[in-house]
């Protein structure tokens, strides 16, 4: 029941938060709204420029720490029915996440250099 409630909650104000906006702003057009969006000088060079991957790779340590995170919330709505080893399981699993985030940054893999 309780995450009917939470499921129910979370639906609610992300529909707010969606709806929301569009009563509440201006809608007042220009000419400078209605343009073709510009950066406002020259491009430097040609678009089709490598770039890092830096960017991607903590892009995904940061979706893999989410997810990983993700697991903790049915550990949560359990606890007063979860035994002791389920409990040592959950301190387990953190202290891996935990190696693994400090063995990340260790490795430099979330600096923006």
């Amino acid at each position: 029941m309780n995450i009917f409630i939470f499921f129910i909650v979370s639906i609610v104000i992300g529909v707010i938060a969606f709806i929301l906006p569009y009563f509440l702003s201006a809608k007042n057009d220009d000419k400078e709204k209605l343009s073709s969006y510009e950066c406002g000088f020259n491009p430097f060079s040609d678009s089709r420029n490598e770039f890092a991957i830096k960017f991607y790779l903590v892009a995904i340590l940061f979706i893999i720490f989410d997810l990983e995170i993700s697991f903790l919330f049915p550990f949560i709505l359990c606890l007063d029915i979860i035994t002791n080893i389920g409990i040592y399981a959950m301190f387990l699993f953190l202290i891996i996440l935990t190696v693994g985030f400090v063995y990340e940054w260790k490795l430099g893999a979330l600096d923006w250099d």
